[in-house]
């Protein structure tokens, strides 16, 4: 049994959890044209090596981040969503 470390609820078994692709930095709708939005939303880069990657703890419904190697699909480390972005996502909306 292959067991994943949740931030939240300790190891569990990998079967719990669902990935979500890797972490990329989106970008704000109002300003981006169609192709980049296109690119945030349906290419990923699939790289070989370490990767950063949501995942989704599916009974609690969790989301959190972690590294994992796409060569040896070994998780690395798993992080809270606060520990990588202390501050609140993008919401699109202007400061001011």
């Amino acid at each position: 049994m292959k067991v994943m470390h949740c931030p939240l609820n300790g190891p569990r078994n990998i079967a719990e959890f669902i990935t979500f692709g890797e972490v990329n930095k989106m970008p704000v709708p109002d300003t981006v044209d169609d192709r980049a939005w296109a690119e945030f939303v349906f290419f990923a880069n699939n790289t070989a090596g370490v990767v950063r990657e949501w995942w989704c703890h599916t009974p609690t419904n969790y989301w959190f981040i972690a590294d994992r190697h796409t060569v040896s699909d070994e998780i690395l480390a798993t992080y809270t969503i606060a520990e990588l972005f202390p501050e609140p996502f993008n919401t699109g909306e202007s400061d001011g």
